[in-house]
Formats: structure tokens, sequence, C-alpha cells
């Protein structure tokens, strides 16, 4: 087998690959890999643009480790899920029993363990990640040995982002809520005028995500706030033409067709521009904030301390007017508050993310490469599984607990059971 991820531009050949049913199957895998002097890795489903879950080894693919294994009461709201459930079978788990996450990004596809594990985030002002839902983490270790990772301890902090490299998750419980609604509002804004009023945008809203064209001032805003009701969700028309054939069919075309006629791509980001409008629904919470994204890319994105966005937004735009790049893909900006978890990329601060995407088949590393050098001069942290070139001697500068995430993985997988190609190069 011959694993290719989601975006194709990451490939591996693994000696052996497994498909466990249960914690038990891990613990054999783990053990014969040891036994083998192989490595061993758990995959997703491949929405990583990162080598972080490749190996030459023994591969673990987690389709049959999925489902609900416990629904605490009410009064609790705990949920423990497999490690291979994907997002959206969480989403609609929870949605069956009136309960749901109170954030999460826009990718459903996602297995809760690879999101956790690269630290996925979405957008919120006062709820955090995936990370920062998890109420405790079941993992298996080199030796074999099975552990729950609970609140208090240095294991939970570490393992909730903790890039595969403590041991293998296989089973994570949610800390969930009773269902509730969003009302989400698109409307178009000025990039001059959101860098004029970022603060008041970030104070006002729970959910805030805006995607600025290059080569315009033109920005989509999206803000997403609670509702008591009723639900008003866009009609089936609206929906599929918003996210279906403006966001997917459409956009891919005008991609195409920058990508044969790059000097048309200022163009065609113009006439885009002018066909952004303004529109309000109320719906679920997850269907307000998942999208469907059919357009293959290439993505990295950045963490920057929050009081810092407006300085990286302005540099960033400087430089794409001096480098003269054609880019078709909007640049997307987030907000988190801080975080608990060793690896989040928000730890100990509040956090503003910029995300820069280039079609997939016109790749332009110098524009990734000019915006990192901005991001990593503002102290940014790349997202683990988006494209990046940083190693352990940058990144143990912006992590005050990156030397106690890597002692602890000394201890815990000394042989490097678990390690690969992207672990070396991030954590040394």
């Amino acid at each position: 087998m011959v694993f290719t991820n989601w975006a194709r531009n990451q490939t591996a050949a693994p000696a052996e690959v497994r498909t466990p049913a249960s914690t038990e199957d891990v613990v054999r895998a783990v053990k014969d890999a040891a036994a083998t002097g192989r490595r061993l890795r758990m995959i997703g489903t491949g929405h990583s643009f990162t080598g972080v879950a490749l190996t030459d080894g023994v591969m673990l693919r987690p389709t049959a480790l999925t489902g609900v294994t416990s629904v605490a009461s009410r009064a609790d709201d705990r949920v423990t899920v497999r490690a291979g459930t994907t997002v959206r079978e969480l989403n609609s788990l929870l949605a069956a029993r009136g309960l749901a996450l109170a954030n999460m990004g826009d990718i459903t596809d996602q297995t809760v363990a690879g999101a956790i594990q690269t630290g996925t985030h979405g957008t919120g002002r006062d709820s955090g990640g995936l990370a920062d839902q998890v109420e405790a983490l079941e993992l298996v270790l080199a030796d074999g040995s099975v552990v729950t990772a609970s609140p208090g301890e240095d294991l939970f902090d570490a393992a909730r982002v903790g890039l595969g490299a403590l041991g293998v998750l296989t089973s994570v419980t949610f800390r969930v809520e009773p269902a509730f609604l969003l009302r989400n509002r698109r409307r178009r804004m000025t990039l001059s005028g959101i860098l004029d009023s970022l603060d008041s945008l970030t104070a006002d809203n729970e959910h805030l995500d805006f995607f600025w064209l290059p080569h315009t001032d033109a920005c989509l805003v999206k803000t997403n706030n609670r509702d008591p009701g009723p639900p008003r969700p866009p009609g089936a028309v609206k929906h599929w033409l918003d996210n279906v054939f403006l966001e997917n069919t459409l956009f891919g075309a005008a991609c195409a067709l920058g990508a044969r006629f790059p000097a048309l791509i200022p163009r065609i980001n113009g006439v885009s521009a002018a066909a952004l409008g303004d529109s309000e629904a109320v719906d679920t919470s997850y269907k307000i904030f998942t999208s469907r994204r059919d357009v293959r890319f290439l993505e990295m994105e950045y963490a920057v301390p929050r009081e810092h966005l407006g300085q990286a937004l302005r540099e960033t735009r400087a430089l794409l007017e001096r480098m003269g790049w054609r880019i078709t893909f909007p640049v997307e900006v987030r907000v988190t508050p801080a975080s608990t978890a060793w690896l989040s990329t928000a730890y100990g601060r509040q956090s503003a993310y910029v995300a820069c995407h280039i079609y997939r088949p016109t790749p332009n590393p110098a524009y990734f490469a000019g915006v990192e050098e901005i991001m990593t001069r503002l102290g940014g942290r790349p997202h683990w599984g988006k494209l990046h070139t940083r190693d352990a001697a940058y990144l143990g500068t912006v992590y005050p607990r990156f030397a106690d995430f890597v002692a602890l993985r000394d201890r815990l997988d000394p042989g490097r059971l678990f390690g690969n190609a992207y672990l070396e190069t991030v954590l040394g």
C-alpha cells in the first residue's frame, strides 16, 4: 500500500498496514513493531500537509476504531469516542443525543485523534480548539501499556497536542454541552476597514473568521454568535449556490483559469470580490462551523500573538504588492483564546492565525517562505499539520514547555518507536 494525503503532496510506503478495531489490537501492533525493530504511526484521514503521520514501518489505519463508548449524564456532559471517529461522525452522534461541541474547525473529514494531535482549531473569542475541549485521553505507550491521561497530569497537557510522539491515541473524552444555534452573518468589508477595527471585531463576536482576496482590498467576513432561535437555515438553493457552486465549482474554475493564465489572476480576484454579498442564517452549530472544501490546495498557517495580527496582515499585504506574485486563494484569519496544552499553537497566549493557501497545481514556495519570515519575526508558531520549515531549534524558543515535552518523550519512548522524519525535525 502507498499512502497519499488529501493534498497529494505527501506519500509513504509502509512495510505493513493494520486496521485495529480495539485498544487490544493497538497494543498487539505496538508490541509486534517493537519486537521486529520497526517504527509505528497511526494515520488519520490524510488532511495534514506535513509528513507528521508518515512511516516506513507499521501504519495503523483507524477506520474500525470508531464510535461512542460512553455518554455521561447531562449534568456531567462528557462523551468518550474511539480515536478513529471522524469529526463528521462525532457531530452526528452528539446531535442525536441533543449535545454539541463548543467549537471546532471547518473540516469534518478528520479523525478526532488526528485533529487533536496536530492542534486543529476553529475560531473563537472564548472557546478554544478541540484539544481544549478534551477531558481525558487513552493512549498506548511504547512499552505496550495502556494509560488514561486526565487533567492535572503532565501527560494530559503534553498529549492533547502530542503529534503522536508520546503514544497511540485510542479514545478521547470530550466535554460537550446542550446543542445550540448559531447566527451566521457574512458580509463584505475592506481589509483597510478591518485593520482599523480588529479589536472591536474580535471583542464583539464569539467567532470571527475572515478571508482577504489578494490583489484587492476586499474581505469576506464571517461572524458566528449564539442565537435563541428559531432556526432560519439557508434554503436548499441558497446553500447550494454559496457552498457548492460559488465556493467550490466556480472557485475551482477560477483557480484553473488563473493557473493557465497567471496575468489574469488580479482581474479574476476583482470579479470574485465584486460577487461577495451579505447574508444571514441561524442553524445548528456544527452546520455553521463546518464548510465544504473540494478545491485542493497547499496551506501554511502561523499563530501569532493576537496583538501582532494587524502588523502581520499589513506586512503580508505589502510583501504581495512588492513581489508581484499572483495568488488566487484568499488569506484566512481566525482567533483563539490561550490554551494550556503544551504544544498548542495558542499555548499561554491569545492567538491570531494567518493561513496562506496556494492552488495545488501551482505551488509557490517563495510565497510561503516570504510570509513565514514575517510570522517568525513576530514569534509565530506554525500549525503542526501545515507546511512550514521550522525545526526544534526555533520551536524551542516559542514554546515555553517545549523542553518539558521533549523530556517526557525521552522517558516514554526512548527508542523512538513512534518516530519519523518529521518528528526528528520538529522535536530533535
